[in-house]
């Protein structure tokens, strides 16, 4: 056979116009398959165990080809531009003509023109088991920022979405999610429905729906020049006026910062886009990470309209080395890395799709190294759908998210994306204190031993400077590993209820009758009153039924353990103690949780957020200048193993809580608040005024965890441990730690099994 006659076909060439083109051609006759739920434009999907994966000119028979779905295929250089064919039912060629001939999908699509694509027929998959629940995900108590979860009441139903980021028209500044979600407000109406969020777990009003929003358009209008005449384009994008513009942040949760705008439109738009990593934070899932499979997934027809959504996104493709590639000699025995399957929930509608420019470890470790700033990711899409499509009445759940071209939803509504509005607190908001402090004693202790067992676990106990500085830390989902020094945050807060009080004492407020003017550190200064059945007398004399705090006995209690870990030749349970310590050690060198005026002075209202602002958004904000602050402050410490027994820690504990205050006293923190009304000027000045004696007091506090530390290391004969002992222990057994509540068991003070605890 001559190689030219008859000539080959190459696909190629083939542009999103003339993809369109081709399924508007056929577009009658694919909606009129019984089989065909959808169609899309992408490129064609190899199944990853076929010859042609790692070759191009590799072939399997079709007669031997089993089902093709988004999870098994793969996309590779070669991969022709195709009409992707989406069906409910997986049927070879031979089973079509056997059964129904008239029903098998075109392997082409031919043009009047001369043009011609290809198809490509994929099964729609089933999910059959769902993510974590909404529930899951913990949302700290900070500035809120996209990603968060939205609320709407409508027909005494909950609607719930998520946030996508900040935008503005030139004049007022808003919040982008999905016009479903922040529901319909037409111009005559004087007010919008309400929208709340969660923070602090409680529900939050954040604002009302605003008029500017788009449900669908004309696709020919949307993408001029591009067929589609009887074809809407889903954009549904919805803006919410939001009540305080001070509460908010740019930042994207579990993103960081927002890069530049990819502006996608007719000129821009092409099959490279097939393949691209993405990712987002959605406020029912949590992290998302995928790829675009396919452009202009058409999902429906009503009316003879069909409805076009301009991104699918699904699961990330496994990076398999095509025989080509020169290191796939080398790789021939690795397995290719498999990434998550895209579980998206509903809850997500609204959630920002952004470019994950995949950089090399060569590239990653020279960006770090020249001290470049983490990278901001250039968002792309608004997801407003997800996993289920409709097939004229039955519903397929897909795994798979639909999103419409940020840029798009930008014009329609004549908005910006605001990237830097009150940024630079790292992606933790508010957990800066705890994990600079555990990872900082870390590096204090003198015990060679133990140093190279904390250092192997640093990152199991907290973060270097590094990522906390450089924004390269993620999100906590609690189902998966939270580093050891926030588990009681968003952990046991939730899974143990009595550890409430454990994270405080007022130690400044007065007590009455017997204790008459008497505060718990003027009592304290005897160690004899260091007893829980004395702090319970205390607290009955001010009338403290059940929030008692008791943090100081909470050490002791940790300490004992750490003791007792070490002599057993736990590794793993002393790490997991002296990790959780760190939570409680960096409570105690903050003022505004050893203090009554925790939450402002009493009878002060609008006082309530000085402890958010203080902890949470003034830290975060100036996070390098805290870090470098601290370091400082302890360039020549050393730690001593000068504490003995469990009560000796409480002891030191309240001794830190006593310089705590006094170097840096709640009522100058308070009347730093107060200097400013709100906003990033209120944060800037707080730091001003406080910023040198907070590293002083989170230098404390890193100093007197590392003594804790040392002191139980060398109680419980660490020396001991045999040397293959020494490194890094499993996420795996120290999550099974404390996730068992017996470990370390959590008590109110009141409670007889707390004494018991400490003996």
């Amino acid at each position: 056979m001559s190689k030219f006659f008859p000539p080959r076909r190459n696909f190629s060439s083939l542009s999103v116009k003339d993809l369109l083109d081709a399924r508007e051609a056929y577009h009658v006759h694919l909606a009129h398959l019984e089989n065909v739920i959808g169609t899309a434009i992408g490129r064609y999907r190899i199944r990853i165990n076929d010859p042609d994966t790692k070759h191009p000119n590799q072939w399997r028979s079709r007669k031997q080809a089993p089902e093709r779905t988004l999870a098994n295929t793969v996309v590779r250089k070669w991969s022709w531009p195709c009409v992707l064919v989406f069906v409910k039912e997986w049927l070879t060629q031979e089973q079509f003509f056997k059964q129904e001939p008239d029903q098998v999908v075109p392997r082409f699509l031919y043009l009047a023109d001369g043009r011609v694509a290809p198809t490509c027929v994929v099964l729609a998959e089933k999910q059959r088991l769902g993510p974590p629940p909404l529930q899951d995900l913990t949302f700290p108590a900070d500035l809120i920022g996209g990603g968060y979860p939205l609320f709407t009441e409508v027909q005494n139903q909950q609607h719930v979405g998520s946030l996508g980021c900040l935008v503005t028209d030139g004049d007022s500044v808003y919040a982008l999610t999905n016009r479903h979600v922040t529901g319909i407000r037409r111009v005559e109406e004087p007010f919008g429905r309400d929208i709340f969020t969660m923070v602090r777990g409680q529900r939050q009003r954040i604002g009302e729906t605003d008029v500017k929003q788009v449900g669908k358009k004309p696709f020919s209008e949307v993408y001029p020049g591009w067929p589609g005449k009887r074809s809407y384009s889903a954009i549904d994008a919805g803006l919410i006026r939001i009540a305080d513009a001070g509460a908010w942040t740019a930042q994207v949760f579990g993103i960081g910062e927002v890069g530049e705008l990819a502006d996608l439109n007719v000129d821009t738009i092409s099959m490279d886009l097939i393949g691209c990593p993405v990712r987002a934070f959605g406020g029912a899932s949590g992290e998302l990470i995928g790829e675009i499979k396919a452009l202009f997934y058409r999902y429906k027809s009503v009316g003879g309209f069909d409805y076009i959504s301009d991104l699918m996104i699904g699961q990330r493709s496994p990076k398999i080395p095509d025989d080509g590639d020169p290191a796939a000699a080398d790789n021939k025995k690795t397995k290719p890395e498999v990434f998550p399957p895209l579980n998206t929930l509903p809850g997500d509608s609204g959630t920002l799709w952004f470019f994950d420019e995949l950089l090399s470890p060569d590239d990653a470790r020279e960006n770090k190294k020249a001290g470049v700033r983490a990278r901001r990711f250039r968002p792309l899409g608004l997801q407003w759908g997800g996993q289920t499509l409709i097939d004229s009445g039955s519903e397929t759940e897909m795994r798979f998210a639909l999103a419409t071209c940020l840029s798009t939803v930008c014009r329609e509504l004549d908005v910006d994306v605001i990237p830097d509005w009150q940024i630079g607190h790292s992606e933790y908001w508010g957990k800066l204190g705890h994990y600079k402090i555990g990872a900082k004693a870390c590096e204090l202790v003198t015990s060679v031993k133990l140093k190279k067992l904390l250092l192997a676990n640093v990152n199991n106990i907290a973060f270097d400077d590094a990522a906390i500085s450089e924004g390269e830390l993620k999100k906590i989902d609690k189902n998966k590993f939270v580093p050891l020094a926030d588990v009681p945050d968003l952990v046991w807060r939730s899974t143990r209820k009595k550890d409430e009080g454990n994270h405080f004492a007022d130690m400044d407020e007065q007590g009455t009758g017997d204790f008459n003017g008497k505060t718990l550190l003027q009592l304290c200064a005897d160690p004899d009153n260091v007893d829980i059945n004395v702090w319970n007398l205390f607290y009955d004399s001010i009338g403290t039924n059940f929030k008692r705090g008791a943090l100081p006995f909470r050490v002791w209690q940790i300490y004992n353990q750490m003791v007792k870990s070490v002599k057993l030749g736990k590794v793993a349970e002393y790490i997991c103690a002296a990790g959780v310590l760190a939570h409680y050690v960096g409570d105690a060198c903050q003022p505004l949780h050893v203090s009554f005026l925790h939450h402002g002075r009493p009878g002060h209202p609008e006082e309530e957020e000085v402890h958010a602002v203080y902890e949470t958004r003034m830290l975060d904000r100036f996070a390098a200048d805290i870090i470098a602050g601290v370091n400082e402050k302890l360039k020549s410490s050393k730690a001593k193993a000068d504490i003995k027994g469990g009560k000796g820690a409480a002891v030191a504990v309240i001794e830190l809580m006593r310089n705590t205050v006094k170097n840096l006293p709640p009522l100058k923190v308070i009347e730093a608040y107060n200097a400013i009304d709100g906003g990033p000027q209120r944060t800037e000045h707080m730091f001003n005024v406080l910023g040198k004696k907070t590293s002083e007091s989170m230098a404390a506090g890193s100093h007197c965890l590392a003594r804790l530390w040392a002191s139980a290391w060398k109680e419980g004969l660490g020396t001991k441990i045999a040397a293959g002992k020494i490194g890094p222990v499993e996420r795996s057994a120290l999550k099974k730690l404390y996730n068992t509540n017996t470990f370390v068991e959590a008590f109110r003070l009141q409670d007889p099994k707390f004494s018991a605890a400490l003996s």
